[in-house]
């Protein structure tokens, strides 16, 4: 697996050339720029530099097992290999896609007898969340007794991937998309490797980058095709997007890409950003999820943030999903794309969401707190000689259509659930509620 850098200019003989005299098919430019140091390579400031946790590892001299989370092409491999060359450990790689219980055990194994000699080992998992509960578990006692310093890398939230006694016993680090110009610095580094500048004008240069989306293998891969054009001139935008694809953006359906994206798009609506909002909707439409399942979340969304701000945002979110399935594609998409900008600019609220938690916590404090004798039907004699029913007061006979009688169990203080808000139709319900609480304090003073 590929990362990042520069090991110098030029093409090193033993790249082509085989001991018996032969061609050997070239080395991937990927794997000729592979960094020779942690120093080399380029981006991930954040982890590797002075005051970032690799970097105050390795000047502590302290390393401990590492879980490493990030996208596709950001360096994993790369820094883990790193680790034991700085550290001088052992390098051992597997693949949780490749390897089984037998082969681990050869992993250990050996891992042993290198420690009986003196040695230790860095034994980097790809993929590790692809491990079941028992294989992760099967590390454990190997990390704790010394015989390997494990380095897992995982494109997935290792909280969710991995078990709590893996994570327990591992410090997760972030690795990060590279930026625009760290990809710059890597195509520079490509280009004095080749020995040759690519023949893009600077727009196309930029659109070739973007067309990475961060992954500097990715982008290493781009700028060998490119670089190996015979063209006249420099290309443009247009150009180069005849001669190359644009990669699809990275998006699970099942994976870290799909959460993290609703929850951009939640969170934009829920912020009243309906510029923000429709972008994060049109990701998700180009990554292929099903508009069904973003029909119901938004529909969330109308009952969880909007409430009785706007209680016609429920309707719009049902009216708009009959719709689609009526329409389909792709004219159907535009019903999702109005729900997201009428949601996105309806007043919000959560005083519906509020109320319900605090009466849950309420009712689990008061437990099975019988309702007031005088609101439960008396459908025996025996139940109304016990007093069941009796002087309730049926509030359309009362002065305004209001008893102000207590409806909570005996010995519970009447308390505030529902606290509406100033916002939208919620406004008003607001007034209605106020005007019961006034009414109530005056029945209940007699008044």
């Amino acid at each position: 697996m590929s990362d990042l850098f520069d090991t110098g200019p030029g093409t090193d003989p033993s790249d082509t050339q085989a001991a018996g005299g032969g061609r050997l098919a070239p080395r991937p430019l990927a794997d000729r720029l592979r960094p020779a140091s942690l120093a080399e390579v380029i981006g991930q400031e954040q982890v590797l530099g002075p005051d970032g946790p690799l970097g105050v590892m390795l000047a502590s001299g302290s390393l401990s097992s590492l879980i490493l989370w990030g996208p596709p092409g950001v360096g994993k491999t790369t820094i883990a290999r790193l680790l034991a060359h700085e550290t001088d450990l052992h390098f051992e790689q597997v693949s949780a896609i490749f390897t089984g219980v037998a082969d681990l055990k050869k992993v250990f194994e050996a891992a042993k007898q290198r420690r009986r000699a003196g040695q230790g080992t860095l034994l980097f998992v790809d993929e590790i969340h692809r491990f079941n509960k028992a294989q992760q578990d099967g590390f454990l006692p190997h990390m704790e007794d010394g015989t390997i310093l494990l380095v897992g890398a995982t494109t997935e939230n290792p909280s969710f991937e991995l078990n709590a006694a893996l994570l327990s016993r591992s410090q997760v680090l972030t690795l990060e998309r590279l930026s625009l110009a760290e990809m710059e610095r890597l195509t520079q580094r490509a280009e004095q490797e080749l020995g040759r500048t690519l023949p893009l004008d600077g727009p196309a240069r930029e659109a070739m980058q973007e067309m990475a989306d961060g992954d500097g293998r990715a982008l290493l891969n781009l700028v060998e095709q490119a670089a190996s054009w015979k063209v006249e001139g420099k290309l443009d935008t247009e150009g180069l997007s005849k001669r190359l694809m644009r990669r699809a953006a990275k998006y699970d359906k099942s994976g870290d890409e799909h959460y993290n994206l609703i929850s951009a798009l939640h969170k934009s609506i829920r912020g009243s950003d309906p510029d923000a909002a429709i972008y994060w909707l049109a990701r998700m439409l180009e990554g292929g999820e099903d508009p069904r399942y973003l029909f119901r979340r938004l529909s969330i969304m109308a009952v969880e943030d909007i409430s009785l701000a706007d209680p016609q945002a429920q309707s719009v979110c049902l009216d708009a999903w009959q719709l689609y399935e009526r329409i389909g594609q792709p004219e159907g998409e535009l019903a999702l794309a109005q729900v997201v900008i009428y949601l996105a600019l309806a007043p919000k609220t959560n005083s519906s969401y509020m109320a319900l938690k605090a009466a849950k916590a309420l009712a689990r404090q008061t437990g099975s707190a019988m309702p007031p004798k005088h609101i439960i039907n008396a459908p025996t004699r025996m139940m109304k000689d016990q007093g069941f029913g009796r002087d309730y007061l049926y509030d359309h006979d009362a002065e305004d259509g209001f008893s102000g009688q207590n409806y909570f169990p005996e010995g519970v203080e009447r308390p505030t659930l529902y606290q509406p808000v100033e916002r939208g139709f919620e406004r008003e319900l607001k007034k209605r509620a106020e005007y019961f609480a006034r009414l109530r304090a005056k029945r209940q003073t007699g008044g």
